[in-house]
């Protein structure tokens, strides 16, 4: 290239700067701050943009990343081998909520066209859901739902679809251990969430530990709540097991096809908010974007989730000021003291997160990994700790402790009772849930060009100052209520492209 190459800082204080221009820049190639560069630095990485002696901080967002191992050049490539960790936030001294901020304004008039639900909850999808309390009956449910779809779906035209909620849960556990709690629960959710219009349908086994009719919802009776058991004496043969289960979803499809949509308050939803194969864009473009976009879902009276533990607990130092209260604060150490505790059981330390693609794409390590990932949550005050499996209590700004792998998390998102979901990646990821509406954002322009008909929004353009954070997080607010009223097919959706549910199951098997 010619010319002098744009540096791009998160921070005043920053001593790094990451390459924006694609394929990279090669040794010599000058930054319009006057650094040359003595290393190839790829796209995405980091450059130091002074000298830092051997034991010296790298600086991004503002903070400590990493201490140098060896003494880093002005011009030279920063990266995971260069650097190591350092000590995370001392859970015993995290500050303490600080005094409340003046409330936002409050934001009125903003609608979409949901299904309404006797809880109160609003579905963005009219799905009917087959609860599993055992894998051994997945194949017959996977058999099933092909042939509700292909014969039954067509004579009830407002459904949307119909999804099963395999696992591998059930039998050989403990079932009575205290940590079964978490499957257990987050089962009994699945089946609550808003998109599944109260339609409960649990099918199982017969002879497992996880008994089919835990999984109701408390108090259930009548029709909206049926098990059935495949070793039921009734049934004789494979077919007959098929035509029993076809017998009760048709029920369960009738009540369903009478919902139709209507126009609901911005207030009614609940966005569940991730980060996968993410890169060193992430925390500069989609993340802000989203946690922009959470900001006005807040302010209208909404519910967002932001999760992943493993990736909260090396900036949970700037989340404590904004919760709504120190029982908030408390829970939140509480969640990072039980992940602290999972890593020293399993011999690993939380280095062990940041992936080959991570990587890759210009992170060295958790520290900074973690900076961008909080983003996504704004600014609003975290009013409330959601244990995994939880289902969401108070409107607002919630953390619901989740694992950092994308199917795990989406999976706990939706038992808290998640009806839309988004999604953000620099390296890019066909995820896709079947349950909800999930929006992908990509971090970066070129990947957005590469996975044109796999995104739904560029954030990218931020970087190269093609848009602002705010002219994107006011598109993305928009997307969500056209996606949520079900004008808008997300692009995942459009190709009919679904992952699996995940359960996180801390407890022993037997």
């Amino acid at each position: 290239m010619t010319g002098t190459a744009p540096i791009l800082k998160t921070h005043p204080d920053d001593n790094v700067s990451i390459v924006l221009v694609e394929g990279g820049l090669k040794v010599g190639a000058e930054l319009d701050d006057g650094t040359k560069l003595v290393d190839n630095v790829p796209f995405g990485h980091k450059v130091a943009l002074t000298d830092i002696p051997e034991g010296g901080s790298v600086l991004r967002y503002g903070t400590v990343i990493g201490i140098a191992k060896e003494p880093l050049a002005r011009g030279a490539w920063v990266n995971e081998h260069r650097i190591h960790l350092p000590e995370p936030p001392s859970l015993d001294a995290l500050p303490a909520p600080a005094a409340p901020a003046p409330a936002a304004p409050a934001l009125d008039g903003h609608t979409f066209d949901g299904y309404r639900n006797v809880d109160g909850s609003v579905g963005t999808k009219n799905l009917l859901a087959i609860t599993t309390s055992v894998q051994c009956v997945a194949g017959v449910v996977d058999h099933v739902v092909r042939r509700i779809r292909d014969e039954l779906l067509p004579r009830y035209p407002n459904v949307d679809g119909v999804v099963g909620l395999n696992h591998s849960y059930g039998c050989g556990v403990a079932i009575a251990a205290p940590d079964a709690k978490v499957p257990i629960r987050t089962l009994q959710n699945l089946a609550r969430n808003p998109n599944f219009g109260g339609e409960v349908m649990v099918i199982g086994l017969g002879c497992e530990k996880l008994r089919p009719e835990r999984l109701l919802p408390e108090g259930a009776t009548g029709d909206d709540a049926t098990t059935l058991f495949l070793q039921d004496l009734q049934f004789t043969g494979f077919a007959a097991m098929v035509d029993g289960i076809l017998r009760q979803a048709e029920g369960h499809l009738e009540r369903l096809d009478r919902r139709r949509r209507e126009p609901c308050p911005a207030s009614d939803l609940v966005v569940g908010v991730q980060c996968g194969g993410s890169d060193a864009f992430s925390g500069l473009t989609a993340n802000p974007v989203v946690g922009y976009a959470a900001d006005l879902i807040v302010a209208a009276g909404g519910t967002v989730l932001f999760s992943e533990v493993t990736e909260v607990r090396d900036a949970v130092h700037l989340l404590t000021p904004r919760a709504a209260d120190a029982e908030v604060a408390a829970a939140l150490a509480r969640e990072m003291a039980w992940y602290d505790a999972y890593l020293g059981r399993g011999g690993a330390d939380r280095s062990a997160n940041t992936t080959p693609g991570n990587k890759a794409g210009g992170l060295s390590g958790i520290v900074e990994k973690a900076l961008g990932s909080v983003v996504k949550s704004g600014t609003s005050p975290i009013v409330d700790v959601l244990g995994p499996g939880e289902r969401v209590r108070r409107k607002g700004l919630n953390f619901a402790a989740t694992p950092a792998g994308d199917f795990v998390c989406g999976t706990l998102q939706l038992a808290a009772g998640m009806n839309l979901h988004v999604f953000t990646t620099g390296r890019g990821t066909p995820y896709n849930l079947a349950e909800c509406p999930t929006l992908k954002v990509a971090t970066n322009s070129a990947l957005a060009g590469r996975w044109h008909d796999l995104m739904d929004l560029d954030a990218g353009q931020i970087a190269s100052g093609g848009a602002t954070i705010e002219e994107c997080g006011s598109e993305l607010f928009r997307l969500i209520l056209e996606t949520a009223s079900g004008r808008r097919q997300t692009a995942a959706d459009r190709l009919g492209i679904f992952n699996d549910l995940t359960l996180f199951n801390p407890a022993p098997v037997t």
